[in-house]
């Protein structure tokens, strides 16, 4: 199928916690509307950083033929990559998918870089602000968490997992309160926004088997390998879940137990919380087309073919 110039979108989007079945979806959709995927996950951008970040390469192939694939390995692991960054990042990705005209799939689960697409709002590299994070830096996560909320501006909840990043989003917010931001060019952007549903229980079931399908697979050995590179231990537990849970094992910080436990529990809180997100961003007037995982896919692909060329 080709992508429809009648059509009135110009952007497929697929959204959902994770261990949902976005990628699969998303590659048979890409196939099906001639595509080409853009990701929204926050950490599949590293290089190097593979299992933990479930890139799960082999899956970008329908019916045999490579489906193509932007912003994943394109940055080296240790690097504090940001959603200005990754906005200005999208937009070229974005703009020469669509001049080769094939049809933009975005896919992810990181709400921030996802929102900050689709609305268009106007970011900027916002500078280290040491003043600030020498005055936070005594609080705890909690506290940290507290005092992010309290900012109106667009932050990501769903990945202040360590305190470190806490404190970015607090200072990127700050900057965003004592700064007017321009509102310059920005392509035009008509997304048809799909949510993957998946029952609660399934979720966790999912969730559980694919962490022990990672273990097994070389996660510990992923992350070892990482720090034997150079990469320090703090920078690899600033990305959150697998690499701060394993990196603090790996390091004798806690045991193998500890470490299965607690990143299990910390992913099942992370699914929770993307999926609060996007309920909130159904509350800031997104349209999300939920899905159920478990209908046959090519139910599914016929009932996103619908809803993209307006027949419903």
């Amino acid at each position: 199928m080709k992508n429809d110039p009648k059509s009135a979108y110009n952007l497929l989007t697929i959204v959902g916690p994770t261990a949902s079945g976005k990628t699969g979806f998303a590659v048979a959709l890409a196939k099906a509307f001639n595509g080409e995927i853009i990701s929204g996950d926050s950490r599949q951008l590293y290089r190097g950083m593979d299992i933990g970040t479930g890139k799960d390469l082999q899956e970008y192939t329908a019916e045999g033929t490579p489906v193509p694939y932007h912003l994943i390995d394109i940055v080296d692991a240790g690097y504090k990559y940001n959603v200005y960054e990754y906005q200005r990042d999208f937009i070229a990705a974005f703009e020469d998918i669509s001049r080769r005209n094939k049809l933009p799939l975005l896919c992810g689960g990181t709400g921030l870089y996802i929102e900050a697409v689709l609305k268009g709002y106007k970011l900027v590299n916002v500078p280290k602000n040491t003043a600030l994070r020498q005055k936070l830096e005594p609080h705890t996560l909690t506290e940290l968490e507290a005092i992010l909320k309290t900012y109106k501006t667009l932050h990501n909840s769903t990945d202040t997992d360590t305190k470190r990043r806490a404190i970015r989003a607090i200072e990127i917010a700050d900057y965003y309160r004592e700064h007017e931001i321009d509102n310059t060019e920005y392509p035009a952007i008509s997304p048809l926004i799909i949510g993957v549903s998946i029952d609660r229980e399934l979720r966790r079931k999912k969730i559980s088997h694919r962490l022990k399908s990672r273990l097994d697979e070389g996660m510990i050995e992923e992350v070892k390998t990482l720090l034997d590179k150079g990469i320090s231990p703090e920078d690899l537990i600033y990305y959150g879940l697998e690499y701060k849970f394993v990196t603090q094992y790996v390091t004798g910080e806690i045991s193998r137990e500890d470490m299965y436990a607690s990143l299990e529990i910390a992913i099942h809180q992370f699914a929770k919380r993307q999926m609060t997100w996007f309920r909130g961003m159904e509350r800031r007037g997104f349209k999300i087309h939920w899905i159920d995982v478990t209908m046959p896919l090519e139910a599914r692909i016929e009932k996103v073919k619908v809803l993209f060329n307006g027949t419903v």
